[in-house]
């Protein structure tokens, strides 16, 4: 995941303990606490934002052992067109230094079902792994498939080894792309597939499990879908219900930087409506939702909106800030 800056409200400041490579590309990295101090729980599917030594912030998925009280994990891909965040970790971050921490937050969890059907589709692989975990601790019925461009650039392939053939490795260089129809066959009661990959992958994961019933699919991007143009391109106002500001949000301008001018202090990171650390409260008004988070029936309940880069439907919205 992607992000640019994160206010300082639920930051802690963690030691990098261990830097591992673990594949072509993506390189581990071991967190906690400097004076050993137990961190924060964590679920499967859970992520935390990076602030790293740079000034640049970062969302990783947590991947590591979610039992394990004192320790966090995330995997970092290697992006060459990226924005600095990745060829930093991967050459300049050394185990000792310190890295700020806000978080965890789980956009993406693991919700009790009769089925799982894992796809991951290379770096995607991360939040999948403590939800493998899970479910064969649970013993639940499960399988994985997980793509990648070559062999060598599939991390964490000895962890997934000890699942046996609950786990379909699809290097592409080898095998082509995955095969998402033979993989999830027909629909069934129970069954929820999760997928975690590049937009190409989740685009075609989305259109098998099309005729699935509601709910059965659950994604998570790295980088926004595309939400087309606003649902209207006239200024709007919104209320500060708690700090008493009325601001005007006009074309062009974020909500949350609308409130930022006003005074209002909002913890955030992506900007790209990917990661939920904006989430606000909407007391009354229709949101114009333009996450990629939402669910179709969390949109339609209209109660809460990622401000920044969610809009207005008519002219005012009253948020709780």
């Amino acid at each position: 995941m992607v992000g640019t800056e994160t206010g300082a409200a639920n930051v802690v400041t963690l030691r990098v303990t261990a830097k591992t490579v673990v594949a072509d590309g993506v390189a581990s990295l071991e967190l906690a606490h400097p004076d050993g101090r137990r961190l924060p729980d964590w679920t499967p599917g859970s992520h935390i934002d990076v602030m790293l030594p740079n000034g640049l912030t970062r969302q990783y998925s947590l991947c590591g052992d979610r039992w394990d009280s004192h320790s966090y994990r995330v995997g970092v891909l290697r992006e060459p067109g990226g924005r600095g965040g990745s060829a930093y970790v991967h050459d300049e971050l050394r185990p000792g230094d310190l890295v700020g921490v806000g978080g965890p937050r789980n956009n993406f969890p693991l919700v009790p079902a009769r089925r799982y059907l894992f796809v991951g589709g290379g770096i995607g692989i991360t939040p999948l792994l403590p939800m493998v975990h899970q479910a064969d601790l649970l013993g639940a019925d499960w399988q994985l498939l997980y793509g990648g461009r070559r062999r060598a650039s599939m991390a964490w392939l000895d962890e997934l080894a000890r699942y046996g053939d609950r786990v379909q490795l699809v290097p592409q260089d080898e095998s082509g792309l995955l095969d998402l129809a033979g993989f999830l066959g027909a629909p069934g009661p129970g069954v929820r597939v999760y997928c975690c990959g590049p937009a190409p992958l989740l685009a075609a994961i989305e259109a098998a499990c099309a005729s699935w019933p509601a709910h059965s699919l659950r994604t998570e991007r790295f980088v926004a879908a595309d939400q087309g143009a606003p649902a209207r391109t006239a200024p709007f106002e919104v209320e500060l219900a708690r700090s008493g500001a009325t601001v005007t949000v006009t074309p062009g301008v974020s909500v949350l930087d609308a409130v930022h001018a006003a005074g209002v202090d909002v913890l955030s990171s992506c900007r790209q409506g990917t990661c939920g650390t904006c989430e606000t409260t909407v007391l009354a008004g229709a949101p114009d939702h333009r996450d990629s988070i939402l669910e179709d029936d969390e949109r339609a309940e209209g109660d809460c909106m990622f401000i920044c880069v969610s809009r207005a439907l008519d002219d005012r919205l009253v948020l709780d800030l």
